[in-house]
Formats: C-alpha cells, structure tokens, sequence
C-alpha cells in the first residue's frame, strides 16, 4: 500500500512538472517601449500640431462670437423686439457651437492620438509575437494593464468550450 500511494505521487509530481515546464509565461512593459521608441517624437509632434489646429478655429470661432455680442450690445437699443429675440437665439446657437466644438476637439485630438498610435503598438506586438515565439513563451502578460500581449494559439480553448457550448459560429 506504502509503494502504491509513493508511485502516485511521484508521478502526479512528474506529470506537474511536465505542465509546468510545457508553460512559460513573460511580461512586458508596453507604455515604457512606446515612450522609447524613436517615432514618438514625430507622433508627438503631430498631435501637437492637429491641437493647434483645431485651437486656432476655436480661437477664430470665438473672435467671431464676441464680435457679434458687441454688435448685439451696442446695436440692441435700435432692435426691435423681434429682431432682438432672433440676434439672442443666434448668440445662443453660437455659444452652443463654441461649446460642443470645445468638447468634440477634446475627442478629436483622442482619435487623432489613437490613429497616430496604433501603427506604433502594431509594431510592438508584432516584436512580442517574434521574440515569444523565438523564445517559446506561452503567453505574455503586460505589466501595465495585466492583459495579454501575447498567447499561444494552442492553449486557446475557445474552440473547445464553442463545440462543447454547440456554438457553431
């Protein structure tokens, strides 16, 4: 009985160190290789300059806005009733213009970042991909966010779970 409970747990040992070893697992710091690689400079750039962009509309918008309100504020004693209620919607219209154009800029200059970006990240992931590979890691976990920069198609058991599931897409 002795020998038959040591055999079993020799093997289960040699079959854990047989998964384990099977496994290897690395980590990568994506944001510090993005920050360093030498076309940052010109993404950078870039973007700055698109912000400056869309800032020198603003500040042409805005011109154009206060110059109205100083006409209305000076020319409102001689409006009419009707004509003064139609320059308030209209400075109102405007200053909501100026408003979503302050926030849509925000959400512009993120899309505009993100376009410039993604070549960038695609070339850090396909480096991954290359070393994990030369290197025979399993899966790669990046430290910044806990996500997976690389894995290992053969451990991936979507397939698996879809035939068990009967999904058939």
């Amino acid at each position: 009985m002795k020998i038959k409970y040591i055999s079993l747990s020799v093997a289960f040992i040699l079959f854990s160190v047989n998964i384990i070893a099977q496994s290897k697992v690395g980590t990568v710091n994506v944001n510090d290789i993005l920050t360093n690689l030498p076309e940052i400079t010109t993404v950078e750039k870039a973007i700055a300059e698109y912000k400056g962009e869309l800032e020198n509309t603003l500040s042409k918008k805005v011109a154009a806005y206060k110059t109205k309100v100083e006409a209305y504020k000076n020319n409102a004693p001689n409006y009419s009733d009707v004509m003064k209620k139609t320059m308030g919607e209209e400075l109102y219209n405007l200053e909501n213009d100026l408003k979503k154009f302050q926030q849509n800029g925000i959400k512009l200059t993120q899309l505009k970042q993100d376009e410039l970006l993604r070549p960038l990240y695609k070339k850090i992931s396909d480096m991954i991909t290359i070393i994990a590979k030369e290197q025979k890691y399993t899966q790669i976990l990046t430290i910044d966010g806990n996500e997976f920069a690389y894995a290992d198609e053969k451990f991936d058991i979507t397939t698996i779970v879809k035939t068990k599931l009967g999904v058939t897409k």
